[in-house]
C-alpha cells in the first residue's frame, strides 16, 4: 500500500484547512467542500498532482493542502485510511458537542 500523500497506486483526496475559520475541507471538481464524500478522487500519481496544484493554488482561501489515503466503501463512501484523518472529518474525539458530529 501507498504511503499518505504519495500518489502511488493509492485512491486519494486532497484536504486542507479553511483559512477563514480552520475548518478541515476536500477539494472537488468545483471548489471545497466539509464532505469528504464530495471529493474529487484521484487513482494515479498525476491525477493527485494536478489535484494538489489547483489546491496550492487556492491559498487565499486554504492552508496547507495535501493528498490522503481514502478506501471506497460498499455504499460509495470514502473513508480515510489514516486514523489522524479519520478524525479530522469527525472533530475533536474529547468533545463530542464540537465539530461535524455534533451536527
Amino acid at each position: 500500500m501507498a504511503k499518505a500523500g504519495t500518489g502511488k497506486g493509492a485512491t486519494q483526496v486532497i484536504t486542507a484547512n479553511r483559512l477563514g475559520d480552520g475548518l478541515v475541507i476536500f477539494l472537488t471538481t468545483t471548489g471545497w467542500s466539509k464532505n469528504i464524500n464530495a471529493a474529487a478522487i484521484s487513482e494515479t500519481a498525476d491525477a493527485t498532482a494536478a489535484l494538489l496544484a489547483r489546491a496550492e493554488a487556492d491559498a487565499g482561501h486554504v492552508v496547507g493542502p495535501y493528498a490522503i489515503d481514502v478506501d471506497r466503501q460498499a455504499d460509495g463512501s470514502l473513508r480515510p485510511l489514516k486514523y489522524r484523518e479519520a478524525l479530522r472529518t469527525r472533530g475533536p474525539s474529547v468533545r463530542t458537542d464540537l465539530g461535524y458530529q455534533a451536527a
